[in-house]
């Protein structure tokens, strides 16, 4: 081959095929959580190839953060996060509420790479479990860095006093669960307003929880479970129309995976 045909050959693989991306699918109506369905979390991986990842992958997620597990180490540094507001809008996926930041909405930092907010979405009841306890509430932050690396901010819930920032987020909801529309703009958001309240977090590599469940995502879940009301629950789970009571991805097995929770060295606590 000559190097007029090489360097064809070149720009053809660089402009014709696709780049492999890490998102997760908009549309979630083609599979279900509920396990005795054939389009259940058992079966992700059988529904189309390119979804192979969910039942062959061996870092897949949601874990048990288990402490028999979980090293302590304060050399991952602060959560450095570098929000700002942004225009957005909620969609209802199928199984999901997804609010979709309009051109990111700031970003975090891990290991020096930048990763942008793209979406933040909500499971019921929790995905990840502490030491086998699963809680009431999954919000997940989902960025993607400018070479398509992705990396998720999870927070859980447990059943308390209402969480101020769904409490900003219920007249949306409610207006979606009234109609048959699946988006609705919500104008401009703060991030900053999700409150975490702690600096402590766990850290491992994991997958996406939904299909096409890729892996190499780098998971970061807040050690503090905060609370939100029976009722912020309730409406949620109404706007999505699924008329199921769960959208949680089963416990994974960990593999040779190991979790780090950070813990800042001026914080004696356990």
């Amino acid at each position: 081959m000559d190097s007029k045909c090489l360097l064809f050959f070149a720009l053809f693989i660089i402009f014709c095929v696709p780049l492999a991306t890490s998102q997760e699918v908009d549309d979630e109506r083609e599979f279900t959580y509920d396990v005795n369905s054939p389009n259940g979390p058992d079966h992700w991986g059988e529904i189309h190839p390119e979804w192979s990842m969910c039942n062959n992958g061996d870092m897949q997620s949601p874990i048990d953060l288990t402490h028999e597990r979980v090293q302590t180490t304060s050399e991952l540094g602060r959560l450095d996060r570098d929000y700002k507001s942004a225009n957005t809008t909620l969609t209802n996926r199928g199984h999901d509420m997804m609010l979709r930041f309009i051109g990111g909405a700031g970003h975090i930092h891990i290991n020096g790479t930048e990763y942008q907010l793209n979406q933040a979405h909500w499971h019921t009841p929790t995905e990840h479990t502490i030491n086998g306890r699963r809680f009431n509430l999954e919000l997940h932050l989902v960025h993607q860095s400018i070479d398509e690396k992705v990396a998720v901010v999870g927070v859980l819930y447990k059943i308390g006093r209402p969480d101020s920032f769904l409490k900003k987020m219920e007249p949306y909801l409610k207006a979606l669960a009234s109609t048959r529309e699946v988006e609705k703009n919500v104008g401009i958001i703060d991030p900053r307003q999700i409150k975490i309240g702690s600096r402590k977090y766990y850290r491992y590599i994991g997958s996406l929880t939904t299909p096409p469940c890729d892996q190499n995502v780098t998971w970061t879940i807040v050690r503090k479970v905060r609370t939100a009301s029976r009722e912020q629950l309730r409406i949620i789970r109404e706007a999505v129309h699924d008329e199921a009571d769960a959208n949680a991805r089963p416990i994974q097995p960990l593999n040779n995976r190991w979790v780090k929770l950070y813990r800042p060295d001026d914080d004696e606590t356990h």
